[in-house]
């Protein structure tokens, strides 16, 4: 009993202590919801507006949606590093409220051609290369070190209780009026989170020590100099490159995985979306309630999500899709909730930006390549054939993961300022 106790305290430390955080949460509540919507239906837009090879149709989008990261996210940490981070976030989010409203209209006027939403998808991408890093660090100066493996779990479970709600009610609303109407309450859904960050006592966010104005060249070298140095940081990059790459791709397995796989509509597109979103929402509120970081909690969950993604590739019942994604869900965000704070903890406040910024472009920079590779699995051999590989893929990983972290350390050149942090995490 006193452990439950301990846990639910714990689970909403960071709500109960940080204003400005209450102010970032709510806000974000509301727009990562319509958000999915938009998600869920330019998926399906996709699809109805590419007859043949829906696959690599679907695989196209994830190109335009993250081929910006593979261009820019080298770079973008820099920007997190330079400028103000709420100044950044309020831009970036005003920019793709602008690309959401131009989507709709179009849309609702009925004359939405697929390269204009290539198109959009590529623009709104830009503008989330350098919203993701600032973010995340703008989090760190709202909660504090202390906090942030705490914030980053509740991050991680206001995502997904959009992931719940946003493609459910996308589903419905795309069968009722059609994928228009999505865009336009994404649209407004900005409003919330541009409010809250306006509304923020600027006096009270923490401060970041060491704070310098790194070139951009320059910057992004001491950036991969750092990772390449820092076993905590390497170890988790590699990880994510493949993970994201090959087992995540699930904006192009759901569309496909209802429409071909189970031979439905996007009423249960939206279904198992949400039930994958319950699953990582359970997870998201158990990380929260844990005290710390441990690499047990994040290999045990990317193990996990691999077995739960092989136990899902033969299935063809709408049912056991919806459970066997619903436990995938509660391992990837217990992997990828873990992982996030470990190399923030990881990481001096002078270099945190360019961390994140490599940290977001191992997690979406090589999607384009991964999704060209799962649209094709899904066109050879069907969703079966890239869940498969996909969950092979993540153990295999796991593995490797783990016998990197017990190795011993390489003599390192120079002391690293976030050593202590290191060691901690690594116990």
């Amino acid at each position: 009993m006193a452990l439950l106790k301990l846990a639910s305290a714990r689970t909403f430390a960071s709500l109960r202590r940080h204003h400005n955080y209450r102010l970032f949460f709510g806000g974000q509540l509301t727009s990562v919801a319509g958000t999915w919507m938009q998600n869920i239906a330019m998926a399906w837009l996709v699809v109805e507006l590419a007859p043949h090879s829906r696959g690599l149709a679907v695989g196209l989008l994830t190109v335009c949606r993250f081929g910006p990261f593979t261009l820019l996210g080298l770079m973008a940490g820099v920007v997190t590093d330079r400028f103000d981070n709420r100044r950044v976030v309020i831009a970036t989010q005003s920019v793709q409220m602008l690309f959401s409203a131009i989507l709709a209209v179009i849309t609702l006027l009925g004359h939405v051609q697929l390269w204009e939403v290539y198109a959009i998808a590529a623009l709104t991408g830009t503008a989330l290369v350098f919203d993701a890093p600032s973010r995340q660090n703008l989090t760190f100066q709202m909660v504090g070190r202390d906090e942030l493996p705490n914030a980053i779990a509740l991050n991680s479970s206001l995502f997904n209780i959009a992931r719940i709600f946003g493609p459910a009610l996308a589903g419905v609303l795309i069968a009722a009026v059609g994928a228009g109407w999505c865009f336009a309450v994404n649209t407004v859904s900005f409003l919330a989170v541009l409010g809250s960050l306006l509304a923020m006592r600027v006096s009270e966010l923490f401060p970041l020590v060491d704070r310098r104005r790194p070139t951009l060249w320059r910057g992004t070298r001491e950036g991969l100099r750092y990772a390449r140095s820092n076993r905590t940081v390497f170890v988790i990059l590699g990880m994510m490159v493949v993970f994201s790459s090959v087992c995540f791709n699930f904006n192009i397995l759901l569309p496909l995985l209802a429409k071909d796989t189970l031979a439905a509509g996007p009423r249960t597109f939206g279904i198992i979306s949400a039930c994958f979103g319950a699953g990582a929402l359970v997870g998201a509120l158990t990380a929260a309630a844990i005290p710390g970081t441990r690499w047990r909690w994040m290999f045990g969950g990317a193990a996990g999500f691999g077995a739960a993604e092989l136990v899902l590739a033969p299935m063809h019942s709408t049912i056991a899709a919806g459970v066997l994604l619903f436990v995938c869900g509660v391992f990837f965000t217990s992997y990828s909730a873990n992982s996030n704070a470990a190399i923030q903890l990881a990481s001096p406040d002078y270099i945190r930006g360019r961390v994140l910024g490599l940290y977001y472009y191992a997690w979406n920079g090589l999607a384009p390549l991964g999704a060209l590779l799962v649209g094709w699995m899904c066109d050879t051999g069907g969703t079966e054939l890239a869940l498969f590989v996909g969950g092979t893929s993540a153990i295999a990983l796991t593995a490797t993961g783990v016998y990197a972290v017990k190795r011993p350390p390489r003599a390192q050149p120079t002391p690293l300022r976030a050593g202590p942090v290191s060691e901690r995490l690594a116990a």
